[in-house]
């Protein structure tokens, strides 16, 4: 990822001007190395990412949605 030293920005590639520089001061943009976690072999370290609560809720409400109109239907059918 492009990052400009003097701006203390990171950059996309398509953002910066032709030729690499920064568009705000003009300077070279340097390819940053970023390291985000502490695995061997310079990976990340992996963590357990849960899904929040109001994710599961949300599913349990479309569970309570879809069972009653389940339901609705199989009434109107008899």
């Amino acid at each position: 990822m492009p990052w400009c030293g003097p701006c203390q920005r990171y950059f996309t590639p398509a953002a910066l001007d032709p030729g690499g520089t920064c568009p705000a001061c003009g300077e070279h943009a340097e390819q940053a190395d970023l390291v985000l976690g502490g695995g061997e072999d310079g990976m990340p370290a992996e963590e357990e990412v849960r899904a929040p609560w109001h994710f599961w809720l949300v599913v349990v409400a479309t569970v309570v949605y879809v069972s009653w109109r389940i339901v609705q239907l199989v009434i109107r059918a008899l």
